[in-house]
């Protein structure tokens, strides 16, 4: 009961909740290009500037579920000792920040990837967004490593290849039949990590002869 939040945040947090819903439904059913800020505000009985206290833009709002996981992400990089091997490291804050996500967060991340997947500003918005957070965290890991060779340029790569993991495990489950929930997710994503050793192998094939 102590760690209720004030009356002022739950709502702040409801009127969230319901323009990501909102807008997830009417982009999927209009298209994104389609629906107008005035008619999303006006579906969610909300004013622009109401809007614009929580969201950047249309396309902030669209991609609410990716950008809630990654900041979640980058939360609990900055708040953890990073010792021990980086991937291992990398990998199981991941699978923390999945499990931090509200319910009915996986639902809304299929629908969100789903638009982006269709939509070329969402996937535009999409890479940028990934970018600015992959650079944050190179810096920040980088900088917290107690060993010389976490620089940045191995920092990145590393990072890089576990996120590629990640997006083939999103492909995955994005195909799976039904409607595959985070437990699901979080197999597809084990699988694909579990994985990544073997491209070490694969490099050192390339270079024999």
């Amino acid at each position: 009961m102590g760690n209720e939040l004030p009356l002022r945040e739950r709502k702040k947090l409801r009127t969230r909740e319901a323009l990501v819903e909102t807008a997830l439904a009417l982009f999927s059913e209009k298209g994104f290009c389609a629906v107008t800020l005035d008619e999303l505000v006006g579906a969610v009985e909300v004013s622009k500037r109401t809007f614009f206290r929580t969201f950047a833009s249309k396309e902030d709002v669209a991609l609410a579920p990716e950008k809630e996981l990654w900041a979640a992400y980058s939360a609990r990089i900055e708040a953890q000792p990073l010792t021990g091997p980086l991937l291992t490291a990398l990998e199981d804050t991941l699978f923390a920040a999945v499990a931090d996500m509200a319910d009915g967060w996986e639902r809304r991340f299929r629908v969100s990837r789903a638009l982006a997947d269709r939509t070329p500003a969402l996937t535009a918005h999409s890479l940028g967004h990934c970018a600015d957070v992959t650079d944050a965290l190179v810096r920040s890991v980088a900088r917290r490593r107690p060993d010389s060779a976490a620089d940045e340029l191995r920092v990145r790569l590393l990072l890089e290849l576990m996120l590629a993991a990640w997006r083939s495990a999103l492909k995955e489950w994005a195909r799976a039949p039904g409607e595959p929930g985070r437990d699901e997710l979080r197999a597809r994503t084990r699988e694909a990590l579990n994985a990544l050793p073997g491209v070490a192998g694969l490099i050192t094939d390339s270079t024999r002869g």
